[in-house]
């Protein structure tokens, strides 16, 4: 029965031993225990425990502080920290015991470890005060909990009590943005002993120069603490914007950082005045500038608004402009209007910009004539119209011209144009097309201002739609090759055909001091000039012709010599290989060169200037060598070169082939140290072969040494050493490691032995094979081997205990340390 109840309830049916697991009670509950016996004459009375009982887990020590660390020293203190420990030995860790060590200055011991807080620590960390100046001091931290202290957690060596000192050091990032109106935190890491003296400048956006100090109040604060300085902005405003810079300074030097802070927001107004570009009875067009603060972000657009002059009520006219100049229509003529303008960006509408008041009314006529039209550039359906602007344009800008024609045996004037041609600097020009073949127009002009359209000017003279025809240009001609008795000839078309299609080709040639040219009659642009004597020198030249006749010659440049041609040899590599090829393994390797030259050139290849490889096979035809190694390997990479010869000399081209593979397998993992009751650390070498790619990641899997499956080690490893964690202590295990690069994973490499998860330093095992060798009146002599594992550490002593037969306790034999 729990404390609080006072009924009694039945834990097991039936029981036949003296000991029993009571089941199913609840963590922290206190309970009262009682048992009867039972025999086939029923159930006696019962025992009942004296003492309530806690249900809850065994307690333990907990396990050691980890992560003790060295702060700030001076000449008689040390500042500590560490983390608390994985395990709390199943009860929370109530406090902390610092202790330290003192070492003389030849290395020995001065005193024994002695506690240095006097009240219990509850943090975890602690200033260790009254030491003496230049001693040398070890510390150590152990944790405790309701069960007792746990094994120390110690700093490494002794260390020297003196003054710290460092220059001042500071980290600082280099940009923030944020929204106007946020709490803005400009937060510094600083460094240094003694701690730096801290000091914040700002200089404007556009003057980084014009630095002066920060003023502090209610809007800006700064706050330092033991490693930072911060610089706290609340309810940033545009102005805030700038550079800052803080410095850092004690007796060792100074540092300084900068930041730039961009609050974001809406922009200012535009830059005014309001301009009045047009106005007319019913529109007028208005310009302005972009505000000169654009809030730290694009000006997406503007928003216009309008009211008459003796209302109070604006009215949006548009919110669409991205210009700084818009044309307001459906004003009222004789109707007097205000406006204003306000920039957005993606943070909201700034403040606007009011203009003058202006009445809506026109100021100008329609534009005079222009001078009389002239025609160029007269094809069988199209001629270029030309003009010049009037010399009144009825004081508005020409927005247009309308263009008419009409046939000369016609009365009416058509429209050319749909949309008014657009002025131009120096006249205006328009192609008309669409004319009928044979016949004759005339044209005439009328420009357009904002009053309207004007008057026409004078028909222009008559001009009949015809195509005019020329002789052709000289086409392009050049020789791509020759022999002891002909020439290959080829050229391209002439670039002005006269206004007529080319129909044909005379190729002319003679040989050299001789008068009379040689003709040919072709249709195509290529041509073999046969019949040609030995080492005689011919000149060459090919003319085009069309129904206007023969145009220009167009002559080879060189003269060519009749004799076999030689030419060096030439090698391109096909489009699909470059100068170097990446292949994985078991893909082909794939060279395909095209080879030319007069006569054919000769090919070989190598490999690093030595054989090819027995798996490479060559493949030639007429202009291309082509190498191909299928299934390849890593041996199969190198430096590969083809070599063509012919009598006009040598070329060579060399690629580089990689091929890329797993990883080959690593060095053999050794137990290298860190051996704890849960862990162990392994080292190993890289692989030999990295397959080509570097190593990106070992893969380590483990597996109990009486059982056959491997199960992998849940973290990612890049160096060649790692700690296997969560092993059960006592038990042996096995460790294979594999590398991986970009292609795959590499084979394993098995650790040759088990290795046993224990403590390095722990109790001995019990002694074995103990004997009573001799026995007397008042002596027994004993023998016995060591034990198997000594824990760690080499056996200093043993204890010889014995006891009376029929008593409980055991008592130790002698006082004296016992040895082997």
């Amino acid at each position: 029965r729990n404390i609080d109840g006072k009924a009694w309830t039945k834990v097991n049916p039936n029981c036949g031993s003296t000991s029993f697991v009571v089941p199913d009670l609840i963590n922290g509950q206190e309970y009262f225990f009682r048992v009867r016996a039972e025999n086939r004459f029923g159930v006696g009375p019962p025992a009942e425990t004296i003492q309530r009982t806690t249900a809850r887990d065994p307690i333990h020590p907990p396990d050691p502080p980890i992560k003790l660390r060295i702060g700030l020293v001076t000449k008689n203190t040390v500042s500590l920290t560490w983390k608390p420990p994985k395990n709390d030995g199943g009860a929370p860790v109530t406090h902390y015991n610092v202790e330290c060590l003192r070492w003389d200055r030849t290395g020995e011991v001065k005193e024994s470890w002695k506690q240095c807080n006097r009240r219990d620590v509850e943090e975890t960390k602690f200033t260790v005060e009254d030491l003496v100046e230049g001693g040398e001091y070890e510390f150590r931290v152990k944790a405790v909990n309701i069960a007792g202290p746990s094994r120390p957690s110690a700093t490494v060596g002794p260390l020297v009590v003196k003054d710290q000192t460092c220059p001042p050091s500071i980290e600082l990032k280099e940009f923030m943005e944020v929204e106007e109106g946020t709490d803005v935190k400009i937060v510094a890491k600083i460094k240094g002993v003694p701690f730096p003296t801290l000091t914040w400048l700002k200089a404007p956006p556009k003057k980084p120069d014009e630095k002066s100090p920060v003023a502090y109040d209610q809007h800006v604060n700064k706050i330092v603490d033991e490693n930072t300085c911060t610089l706290l902005i609340q309810q940033s405003r545009r102005n805030d914007t700038g550079l800052y810079t803080i410095t850092a300074e004690n007796n060792l030097g100074t540092a300084s950082k900068e930041m730039r802070l961009n609050v974001l927001g809406r922009p200012g107004p535009p830059v005014g005045p309001i301009k009045f570009e047009s106005i007319l009875a019913d529109k007028m067009t208005i310009s302005w500038l972009p505000p000169l603060d654009d809030g730290g972000s694009k000006i997406t657009n503007y928003v216009i608004e309008k009211k008459e002059a003796n209302r109070k009520t604006w009215v949006t006219v548009t919110n669409e402009p991205k210009e700084c100049i818009f044309t307001v229509p459906k004003l009222m003529e004789g109707h007097e209007y205000v406006f204003r303008i306000m920039a957005q960006n993606k943070y909201g509408i700034g403040e606007p910009l009011d203009s003058e008041p202006e009445t809506a009314r026109n100021l100008f006529t329609v534009p005079g004539p222009p001078d009389k039209p002239t025609v160029s550039s007269i094809t069988r359906d199209s001629m270029t119209v030309n003009w010049e602007e009037p010399e009144h344009d009825g004081g508005s800008p020409i927005t247009g011209y309308w263009l008419e024609r009409k046939e000369t045996t016609g009365k009416r004037w058509t429209r050319v144009n749909r949309d008014p041609i657009k002025p131009m600097t120096l006249g205006v020009s328009y192609k008309v097309t669409g004319l009928i073949e044979g016949s004759e127009y005339q044209f005439r002009v009328s420009a357009i201002n904002a009053a309207g359209v004007g008057p026409p000017s004078m028909p222009s003279d008559p001009a009949l739609a015809r195509d005019p025809i020329a002789p052709p240009g000289p086409p392009i001609p050049k020789v791509t090759d020759w022999t002891k008795s002909s020439v290959d000839l080829e050229w391209t078309p002439p670039i002005k055909d006269g206004g007529s299609r080319v129909t044909g080709y005379i190729v002319e040639f003679k040989e050299e001091g001789k008068e009379e040219w040689e003709r040919v009659e072709i249709r195509g642009t290529k041509f073999v000039v046969t019949g040609l004597k030995e080492g005689c020198f011919y000149k060459f030249r090919v003319r085009a012709v069309n129904a206007a006749g023969i145009g220009e010659p167009g002559e080879v440049t060189d003269i060519i010599e009749m004799k076999d041609r030689i030419v060096a040899p030439d090698i391109n590599l096909d489009a699909s290989v470059r100068d170097r090829i990446v292949v994985h393994a078991g893909g082909v390797i794939r060279i395909i060169a095209y080879v030319s030259g007069k006569p054919p050139p000769t090919v070989s290849w190598s490999r690093d200037e030595q054989a090819l490889p027995e798996e490479a096979k060559v493949e030639e035809t007429a202009i291309s060598s082509s190498l191909v190694i299928r299934n390849c390997k890593r041996s199969h990479q190198g430096l590969y070169t083809l070599l063509a010869k012919n009598e006009g000399g040598e070329r060579k081209k060399t690629i580089i082939v990689d091929v890329l593979d797993v990883p080959g397998p690593v060095g053999m993992p050794l137990l290298t140290e860190n051996l704890t009751n849960d862990s162990c650390k392994l080292s190993w070498f890289t692989p030999e072969d990295d397959g080509g790619s570097p190593i990106t990641n070992y893969i380590i899997e483990k597996r109990e040494s009486d059982h056959r499956a491997w199960t992998p080690v849940t973290y990612t490893v890049t160096r060649q050493n790692a700690t296997i964690q969560g092993l059960i202590q006592g038990k042996a295990y096995f460790f294979r490691i594999a590398a991986e690069n970009i292609i795959g994973m590499g084979p394993f490499t098995e650790t040759t032995q088990a290795i046993l998860i224990r403590d390095p330093i722990t109790v001995p095992d019990r002694p074995e094979d103990l004997e009573v060798k001799a026995v007397t009146k008042n002596s027994v002599t004993l023998t016995w081997n060591p034990p198997k594992y000594n824990g760690g550490s080499d056996i200093t002593m043993y204890v010889l205990e014995s006891r009376l037969i029929g008593k409980d306790k055991f008592h130790k034999v002698t006082k004296e340390k016992l040895l082997d």
